[in-house]
């Protein structure tokens, strides 16, 4: 139109300054968009970052919503509760016991000086009062208490309708068969395949002779004689260190 003479020069230049001043607020809103983007983006990452806060802060406190409900992780009978209801506990405490009674095991209580024959697998016989139930030998205690080891039994043979946690219980370890030997009650301070002196009683019984015997193996209360004693002897079997020296003596009522 400038061209063609019909609008003048100062009009074409004053539409000039307009476009120059709509394209530089062209770029400015350009880079507002821009900033105001990265601005979103920020927040968004923020914002999320709080949601995953807060989820994982619920997960923690339905995990330990849940854990208050106390399961067992095995199948049993409540044999004891040891809390009340309402009371305070902390991590760790034991709130009950819970045994099965399908899968109960023996405790038998060993001398420390006869543990040493003890071996695992061997044969067991336990005594619950109601009945001889048979088992092997699981595990052996490695401390010793009170001078005695405890000894773990399983059982292999079927528990009688009386067997519960906690019973009082005999059982008798089987450490090897002797077939045909002579034996005795054990002699005071004497021990496995040794040589001691004991007093042997006359047939009259009137008398007693100092013997020497030598033992073999031994059990709780018996021990295994090699020679000094047959069958049907009578021995003195108390503690005869006060007659030291003395190889006879004179039996009276």
């Amino acid at each position: 139109m400038y061209k063609d003479g019909l609008i003048q020069q100062r009009e074409v230049q004053r539409d000039q300054v307009g476009v120059e001043q709509l394209s530089n607020r062209i770029e400015l809103e350009k880079q507002r968009a821009v900033i105001n983007k990265e601005s979103v983006e920020s927040q968004l990452f923020e914002r999320r970052l709080q949601v995953d806060k807060s989820r994982a802060m619920y997960e923690l406190r339905k995990s330990q919503l849940e854990q208050l409900n106390v399961r067992t992780g095995v199948d049993g009978i409540l044999q004891e509760l040891l809390v009340e209801v309402g009371q305070r506990i902390g991590t760790g405490t034991n709130l009950a016991r819970v045994t099965n009674p399908n899968r109960l095991k023996a405790e038998l209580s060993v001398s420390e000086t006869q543990v040493n024959d003890i071996q695992i697998g061997q044969p067991v016989s336990v005594d619950t009062r109601n009945g001889v139930v048979a088992g092997v030998v699981s595990r052996i205690d490695p401390a010793v208490r009170g001078g005695s080891v405890t000894v773990d039994v399983r059982f292999t043979g079927e528990l009688p309708a009386g067997a519960r946690p906690d019973l009082s219980v005999d059982g008798t370890i089987v450490l090897e068969r002797l077939e045909d030997v002579t034996y005795m009650s054990m002699p005071a301070n004497s021990s496995a395949n040794s040589q001691v002196n004991v007093f042997k009683v006359s047939g009259d019984g009137r008398t007693a002779e100092r013997v020497k015997v030598r033992l073999g193996s031994t059990s709780v209360n018996t021990v295994e004689v090699l020679e000094g004693l047959k069958p049907g002897d009578q021995v003195i079997m108390s503690d005869m260190s006060s007659h030291e020296g003395v190889d006879s003596l004179r039996l009276t009522n």
